[in-house]
């Protein structure tokens, strides 16, 4: 059995989500809001995946927003689609 330290304690409880998922958490999942690039254009990446999910859920594609619009809108998409779920 692995021993958890204090820290890992505290990191699990100030993060409710990993806390569910039993892992530790990231600082890597920032909420776009708080981006500090949030307003920039979104990215390739980002417009691709977007333009696909947005045919998939049969919605419109906006070319046009930001980079933090973007990551909300494919979240969105995602929970319309069933994309992005972790089984």
């Amino acid at each position: 059995m692995a021993t958890r330290t204090k820290v890992q304690d505290d990191q699990t409880e100030a993060n409710p989500k990993t806390a569910e998922q039993g892992e530790l958490p990231s600082n890597t999942v920032k909420d776009p809001a708080d981006w500090t690039t949030g307003g920039e254009s979104m990215t390739g990446a980002q417009a691709s995946y977007l333009k696909t999910l947005s045919e998939e859920a049969g919605e419109a594609f906006d070319a046009n927003l930001s980079k933090a619009d973007a990551s909300k809108r494919i979240d969105e998409l995602q929970s319309a689609t069933g994309r992005g779920r972790n089984h």
